[in-house]
C-alpha cells in the first residue's frame, strides 16, 4: 500500500474520515463529517456507514452522499464552527414547525426528536415546497379552530367535523375500516391538512425501533399530519386504531397542537384528557353510542365495526361516559390484548410499487399539486424526482405516480 492510498482507521485516525482525491488522501474532520450528514437524509445512506466504519471515503462517495442530502459541497472542506452554525440556524429554522416535547395520551412512551427528526425536516421542506409553487393555497381553516376549552367534548368535535364536511354517520356508513380511513384522509386534505404515511424503505429514516402514533407539524397554510402506522406495542387491530389515531391529530392540529404523539388505545389507567375526547366524539357522538349501549365484550366487537374503530377504543368510551365501570373495562381491554397476541401473524407483505409508496408517503394532495407544478414547468422534471419523490422515482417514472393519484 502507497502512501497515499486511504488506510484503515487507527487510533491516531479515529479524528479524521480519510477523502482519497486523484490518489491523494486529504483528511476531513470526522466530527464535521458527522455534524453534516447526521442532519441529513444522507445519513442513512450505505456510503455514509461504510465511510464511519473504515474511516476513509472517495471524492466521488462523498460528492453523492452531497448531492443526496442536499449539502454544499465546499462545507466538507470549511472549518468546524462555521459548520456547526449553519447545521444549527437550518435546523433551528426547519425544526420550528414542531414542538420538542411529546404530546402523550395514557402513555408513558416519549419519542425523542433525533428518531424522527429526517422525517420531520422532510414533511417541513415539503410543506415549503408546495407553498413555493402552488399560488392557489390559502390560510388553513381547521388550524386552530378549537382554541380553548371553550365547549363540551361532544360539541367541538361536531364542530371539526362539519369544518371537515364529515359526520360520523358518514364514515361508520363505509363498508370497511380501511375505507373509513381513506375517507377521513381524503377530507382532511381537501381541506389543506397533508396527511403523510410511513412507508419504510421510502422515508429519509428508518423507524423501526421507535413505538409512536405520529406527529403534527405546524403550518398555517398546510399543516401536515404524519401517521407512524407500525407496531405501536398496544396490540391492537391496525386499521382501527389508524382511523382514531387521524381523528385524534385531526383534534390536535385544530388545537394547533404541534408535536410527536404517542397514545395508549387500550388503557383506562390515566386520565386521556380533552383532546381524547373530542376524537372519540367525533367517530362515537355520545346519543348514538348510548343507543348502541355497548356493555358485554361482544358488544364491543360489534360496535367497534359500526363504528370504525377497535374494540378497545369502544370499550374506553364506553367507560368514559360511564357506561361500565373501570374495573370491568380493564378486564375487557385485557382480553382484547390476548386474544389480539393470539392470533396468527401474517407472512410476508407483497412489495408495494414505488409509485404507490410515494404516493402513501407524501399523500395525495401534495403529490397532485406538485405534479401540477410540474406541468406548468415550475419545477424541473429532475427537481421533482429529488424534492418530492426522494430519488425514489426516475423522470420516466412520474406517469406511473400520475396514475397512482387518480
Amino acid at each position: 500500500m502507497t502512501s497515499t492510498e486511504a488506510e484503515p482507521p487507527t487510533d491516531a485516525t479515529q479524528r479524521v474520515i480519510q477523502v482519497l482525491i486523484r490518489g491523494t488522501v486529504t483528511p476531513v474532520s470526522r466530527e464535521l463529517f458527522t455534524t453534516l450528514l447526521d442532519n441529513s437524509v444522507a445519513g442513512t445512506y450505505k456510503g455514509y456507514g461504510d465511510a464511519i466504519r473504515t474511516g476513509h471515503i472517495t471524492l466521488s462517495q462523498l460528492k453523492f452522499l452531497a448531492e443526496r442530502g442536499d449539502i454544499p459541497y465546499s462545507l466538507f472542506f470549511a472549518p468546524l464552527p462555521l459548520v456547526q452554525r449553519q447545521v444549527a440556524t437550518k435546523t433551528e429554522k426547519l425544526l420550528a414547525g414542531l414542538s420538542r416535547d411529546t404530546f402523550s395520551i395514557g402513555s408513558r412512551a416519549r419519542v425523542e426528536l433525533r428518531d424522527v427528526e429526517l422525517i420531520v425536516k422532510d414533511l417541513i421542506r415539503k410543506q415549503q415546497l408546495v407553498k413555493k409553487h402552488d399560488p392557489t393555497l390559502v390560510r388553513n381553516s381547521i388550524v386552530g379552530s378549537l382554541p380553548g376549552k371553550r365547549h363540551s367534548p361532544d360539541s367541538d368535535a361536531t364542530q371539526l367535523m362539519t369544518a371537515l364536511g364529515l359526520s360520523a354517520d358518514t364514515i361508520g356508513a363505509t363498508r370497511t375500516k380501511e375505507q373509513a380511513l381513506e375517507l377521513l384522509i381524503t377530507h382532511l386534505e381537501a381541506n389543506q391538512v397533508l396527511v403523510s404515511r410511513s412507508v419504510q424503505h421510502y422515508m429519509p429514516q428508518r423507524l423501526t425501533h421507535v413505538h409512536f402514533s405520529g406527529m403534527t407539524i405546524r403550518d398555517n397554510k398546510v399543516p401536515f399530519i404524519f401517521l407512524a402506522g407500525g407496531d405501536h406495542a398496544d396490540d391492537q387491530e391496525p386499521v382501527g386504531r389508524t382511523v382514531f389515531t387521524l381523528a385524534l391529530m385531526s383534534v390536535l392540529v385544530a388545537r394547533k397542537i404541534f408535536a410527536p404523539m404517542t397514545w395508549d388505545g387500550g388503557s383506562v389507567e390515566t386520565e386521556p384528557g380533552y383532546e381524547y375526547d373530542v376524537a372519540g366524539a367525533m367517530l362515537m357522538p355520545a346519543d348514538r353510542f348510548r343507543t348502541v349501549a355497548p356493555t358485554s365484550l361482544d358488544d364491543m366487537k360489534r360496535a367497534s365495526d359500526r363504528f370504525k374503530v377497535t374494540a378497545s377504543a369502544v370499550t374506553v368510551r364506553a367507560s368514559r361516559l360511564g357506561m361500565i365501570s373501570g374495573t370491568t373495562a380493564r378486564r375487557y381491554l385485557d382480553e382484547l390484548r390476548d386474544e389480539f397476541r393470539a392470533l396468527p401473524k401474517g407472512g410476508p407483505r407483497s412489495p408495494i410499487l414505488p409509485e404507490n409508496a410515494v404516493r402513501k408517503y407524501n399523500g395525495r394532495e401534495l403529490t397532485v399539486r406538485m405534479l401540477r407544478a410540474l406541468d406548468a414547468s415550475s419545477i424541473s422534471q429532475g427537481d421533482f424526482c429529488r424534492a418530492v419523490c426522494l430519488n425514489h422515482l426516475k423522470p420516466s417514472q412520474i406517469d406511473d405516480l400520475r396514475s397512482a393519484v387518480q
